[in-house]
């Protein structure tokens, strides 16, 4: 196996380009678990530890630019309220030592259905810009799964930034393992609302083949709070609305039974985290607008 380590962002697009094989390191989180167990054998590792614009973020007045190696514990800290959904997500991942070391860009790169981030990504709405020495795109993440463990990039790119359109409303995110830390996802599930656009948006993370969005829940949603007078209102969800919700979010799983959980389990947990989410979500939503909650002195 031999050993690439780029000093610049160029470089490494150049070594991509002529070893399109080489797989991306930087973090490891991920990589180095496969190589320690002799699952994977690569001809090259590609180090991208030495990219400082890797590690940076912006944050626009609409989109935050979040570096691929941008570690979970800076989002974290420092992006709390501009990407809650993120943040939330990003406190479920492993222990401190890999939320210091593992990043955004890792998770969308091995394109793991239990990837603690996709749902988050899923519901804001983020755009992954990749880049090669042809050029540069923008891939929807709607766009980005394309099969188990299998995403968008050709082999010649390289994941430089995630786009990701920051809150305008309350976002959650729930994650189910057999514990508290250290653990993968047996499912996992994010909600975002959006109320400049009034509209719903969700991700549902191993689940499914790939990260999915529940989207007959969402136009469910989206058509009762609009039909309903919700979004002027701030009107409290009935439980009618939030039951059928789960329900159509459970219904967009195509999960399978594995030594984590069953399918039966994982559909009945992604309807629970839904129906939950979207009351602490509405809840929030009815607060921030600064209507009193109904019951509250």
């Amino acid at each position: 196996m031999d050993f690439l380590r780029p000093a610049s962002w160029e470089e490494a697009l150049a070594a991509k380009a002529e070893y399109p094989t080489a797989v991306p390191i930087a973090g490891g989180t991920d990589i180095m678990v496969e190589i320690n167990f002799d699952h994977r054998r690569p001809d090259h590792l590609l180090d991208l530890g030495r990219i400082g614009l890797l590690r940076q973020w912006e944050v626009g007045e609409e989109v935050t630019r979040l570096g691929a190696s941008v570690p979970y514990a800076q989002i974290m800290e420092n992006l709390r309220g501009t990407l809650p959904g993120l943040a939330l997500a990003s406190h479920t991942v492993a222990s401190p030592q890999i939320r210091n070391r593992g990043g955004v860009g890792g998770n969308l790169g091995c394109a793991s259905p239990a990837g603690d981030s996709h749902p988050a990504l899923l519901a804001a709405g983020a755009e992954v810009e990749v880049e090669s020495v042809r050029g540069t795109r923008m891939i929807p993440i709607d766009a980005f799964y394309t099969g188990v463990k299998r995403n968008a990039l050709a082999a010649d790119e390289l994941i430089k930034t995630i786009h990701i359109k920051n809150a305008t409303g309350p976002q959650q995110y729930s994650k189910v393992g057999t514990r508290n830390a250290m653990v993968i996802a047996v499912c996992a599930f994010g909600l975002a609302l959006h109320p400049e656009t009034r509209t719903v948006r969700t991700g549902i993370g191993s689940a499914a083949p790939t990260p999915i969005r529940a989207g007959a829940a969402e136009e469910f949603l989206n058509a009762a709070l609009e039909e309903g007078g919700f979004w002027e209102s701030g009107k409290v969800i009935t439980p009618s609305i939030a039951k059928q919700f789960g329900e159509l979010a459970s219904g967009a799983c195509n999960p399978i039974d594995d030594v984590r959980g069953t399918a039966k389990y994982r559909r009945h947990a992604v309807g629970i985290m839904a129906r939950r989410q979207l009351v602490w979500t509405w809840e929030q939503y009815r607060g921030s607008n600064g209507r009193p909650l109904e019951g509250a002195a």
